[in-house]
């Protein structure tokens, strides 16, 4: 598999991808061994430092573009299904990201199921957003993001911080999010032959490893359900050929009806999270500079609020 930009179409993306799905089930160690090997198989962008985070005690590490000095922050919570996944697995993402926003990425490692199920991980998203508004920076010029769970723990997070009474950050991104842990919508069937990389009975027997005995229906497992008012301005990303699909289309629908201002792109022929594949695959970079754009143009537009 080249690493040259470009070198790759999605369908024999698509290929690999579902030959890789198709091997036996290992261990869950092994399984976040191999995916934290990411970082070997995708090195970080020239140009971004890598550096560890303490958000006091909870784990992460910051990408850090040069010259980036006082930028924005995207506070951003990888996937894996609550299972895996980790700021190293995701750092070719994260450090990407912060080139195409100009913005410092503090990417957590959030607590994981089976060993730490439903809520731990939300209210490690809380305590990491908290922390950075505890750093005094400005809520305005944060924005969090997350892909697949990443993506649900994202909106999960922004739900307990209304509830808390936190302010907003001035953005959200969210790629193909798990944003409904009921498991049941419409492309769960009409996208399961489409979809190489998640399956119907593999992402239910996820949710029930994560959840744990909890109600899939709980707000904070399952945003979909929730009341949306107060979250801020948010774009969603997602591929026409996901299982999840119609998690993204759901969410946006509920969003806008609350009165958010929110956005939606399908993307024609697209996989989960394509976007990390952006070293080989050239809609994942240009995704990523969508993402991007999206963020400058939110914080730009804060700089420009008057005083009052």
């Amino acid at each position: 598999m080249s690493n040259e930009r470009g070198q790759m179409s999605i369908d024999h993306l698509k290929e690999l991808v579902r030959e890789r799905s198709r091997r036996a089930e290992m261990p869950l160690e092994e399984r976040r061994a191999v995916m934290d090997m990411n970082s070997d198989m995708f090195p970080v962008p020239e140009g971004v430092a890598v550096e560890p985070a303490d958000l006091g005690g909870l784990k992460g590490e910051w990408s850090i573009p040069a010259g980036a000095g006082e930028a924005p922050v995207l506070l951003y919570f990888h996937g894996g299904g609550y299972l895996l996944g980790s700021s190293r697995s995701h750092r070719h993402l994260t450090s990407r990201l912060a080139l195409a926003s100009n913005a410092r990425v503090l990417s957590v490692d959030y607590a994981l199921a089976p060993e730490h199920p439903f809520p731990a991980g939300v209210r490690d998203g809380l305590a990491s957003y908290r922390w950075l508004l505890d750093k005094g920076h400005a809520p305005e010029k944060i924005a969090i993001g997350g892909d697949s769970a990443g993506g649900g723990l994202t909106m999960a997070t922004l739900l307990a911080a209304r509830d808390e009474g936190l302010p907003m950050p001035g953005a959200a991104i969210l790629i193909s999010p798990w944003t409904d842990l009921t498991c049941d919508t419409g492309s769960y069937r009409s996208k399961a032959d489409a979809d190489p990389m998640i399956t119907p009975q593999s992402i239910r027997e996820t949710a029930a490893t994560y959840l744990a005995g909890a109600a899939a229906s709980d707000p904070l497992a399952s945003p979909n359900l929730a009341d949306l008012t107060g979250m801020p301005p948010m774009l969603i990303h997602v591929g026409s050929d996901e299982v999840l699909l119609d998690d993204s289309r759901d969410l946006e629908k509920r969003a806008v009806a609350a009165g958010v201002d929110a956005e939606i792109e399908i993307w024609d022929g697209m996989i989960h999270v394509w976007h990390a594949f952006y070293q080989m695959l050239p809609e994942g970079e240009q995704a990523i500079e969508r993402m991007g754009s999206y963020l400058s143009a939110k914080w730009n537009s804060a700089e420009k609020i008057p005083v009052i």
